[in-house]
C-alpha cells in the first residue's frame, strides 16, 4: 500500500495520465473514424472525447476540493463545503448535456459518434489501469 504522504503525488500522476490519454486516444479514434467512415463521425468522436476530458477534469477538481476541505476541517461536527464544489459535481452533467444537445441540434453531428467519443475516458482509465498493473507502479 502506498504511504499516505505519496497518495497525492500518485493521484496527480494517475490523473494527468488519464487526462492526456483521454485526449490522445479520443483524437486518434476521431482521425481514424474521419478517414474511414465520415467527417461527421470524426467530429462527433473528437467533440465527445473533449467533453469526456472536461467531465473528468471537473470531477477530479471537485473531489480534490472535498478531500482538501475535509482534511482542513477534521474534527468539526459539520464541515462546510464551498458552493462551487457542488456546482462542479452537478453542473458538469447539466453543461455536458446542454453541449451534447447543442452539438446534435445545431452542428448536426450524429449522437452515436458523440457517445463513442465520450467512451474515450473509459478507454483511458482502462489503459492507465493496465499500465499500473503491468509496470507494478503505485
Amino acid at each position: 500500500m502506498t504511504p499516505p504522504a505519496n497518495n497525492g503525488a500518485a493521484h496527480a500522476r494517475f490523473s494527468n495520465r488519464v487526462q492526456w490519454l483521454t485526449i490522445v486516444l479520443g483524437l486518434a479514434a476521431a482521425l481514424a473514424a474521419g478517414l474511414l467512415k465520415s467527417h461527421g463521425a470524426g467530429y462527433g468522436i473528437a467533440l465527445g472525447a473533449v467533453l469526456a476530458w472536461l467531465n473528468y477534469r471537473w470531477l477530479d477538481q471537485g473531489l480534490s476540493a472535498f478531500v482538501t476541505g475535509s482534511a482542513a476541517q477534521e474534527g468539526l461536527p459539520k464541515p462546510l463545503v464551498p458552493l462551487s464544489t457542488y456546482f462542479k459535481f452537478g453542473g458538469r452533467y447539466a453543461l455536458i448535456g446542454l453541449a451534447l444537445y447543442g452539438i446534435v441540434r445545431f452542428l448536426a453531428v450524429p449522437a452515436l459518434w458523440l457517445i463513442v467519443g465520450l467512451m474515450a475516458l473509459g478507454l483511458a482509465v482502462t489503459v492507465e489501469g493496465l499500465y499500473e498493473v503491468i509496470s507494478g507502479s503505485r
